[in-house]
């Protein structure tokens, strides 16, 4: 649905908080709704010469599970018990390249940082850090999209209630999307 989208996706990696690989043959899915606002963001950001890397989208409800393991802080990880807008496609992480040089723009810290700093209350930062984090939440919402306040890179669709929780594996998805 974005053409040309970057995509990053760090749980097929052991380049994750976790240093495990997490996911087998991912593909970045998202509900509808979303998918059609994070194209809108894709395309305004175009327009300034800077796109989106996407790190996650849809995540196995399984691989919840894992995570809450590894982190059970709900501050940075979501409870199992009430699943995550990932695990609905409700959710993504992500962050802001140069179109030119194909680098991303300084946020600060990196993806999956569970600190303060990663906090988008958090200003003790450099004037071009904190205007990049703003820039990405303002285009973000401008479509739709809310935060999660610990952490700069994750944005969700509203209306979470209204949509499953999802464990299936990215090879059975395919399938049924097909």
């Amino acid at each position: 649905m974005i053409p040309g989208l970057h995509l990053d996706l760090r749980y097929a990696t052991p380049n994750n908080f976790t240093k495990q690989v997490l996911y087998r043959h991912p593909v970045a899915y998202l509900r509808t709704a979303p998918a059609e606002a994070l194209k809108q963001v894709e395309d305004e950001l175009n327009k300034k010469g800077l796109a989106l890397k996407l790190y996650d989208a849809f995540r196995p409800f399984s691989v919840t599970c894992k995570i809450w393991r590894l982190v059970p802080d709900k501050r940075y990880a979501a409870n199992p018990m009430k699943g995550s807008n990932h695990n609905r496609g409700l959710a993504v992480d992500l962050t802001l390249i140069d179109l030119r040089t194909g680098k991303e723009l300084d946020m600060g810290t990196p993806f999956d940082s569970f600190t303060d700093t990663a906090h988008h209350s958090f200003t003790a930062l450099p004037a071009q850090v904190l205007a990049n984090r703003r820039l990405l939440k303002s285009v973000m919402r401008k479509f739709g999209f809310g935060i999660v306040p610990d952490e700069w890179w994750h944005y969700q669709w509203p209306n979470n209630k209204d949509y499953e929780v999802i464990d299936l594996d990215f090879d059975d998805l395919v399938e049924i999307v097909k």
